[in-house]
């Protein structure tokens, strides 16, 4: 018997509409976004992607911790 494939899990929710009262950075929504999509990639194309986030989020993150 082969062994199972992934399981399908939900699909990915959109970023929230920035009217949404909470402040908004674009880096940030475009990095969850990302990773997001990523979700329907098979694992090995989902590594790029999810390093790209991570790298943009410490990016990000390092530019609001010097303000």
């Amino acid at each position: 018997m082969p062994p199972p494939g992934p399981r399908p899990g939900p699909p990915p929710r959109p970023v929230a509409d920035a009217d949404d009262g909470d402040a908004r950075h674009p880096a940030v929504d475009a990095a969850v976004q990302a990773m997001a999509n990523a979700a329907s990639l098979s694992p090995a194309d989902q590594i790029p992607q999810y390093e790209a986030a991570y790298q943009t989020l410490r990016e990000t993150l390092a530019t609001i911790d010097q303000a």
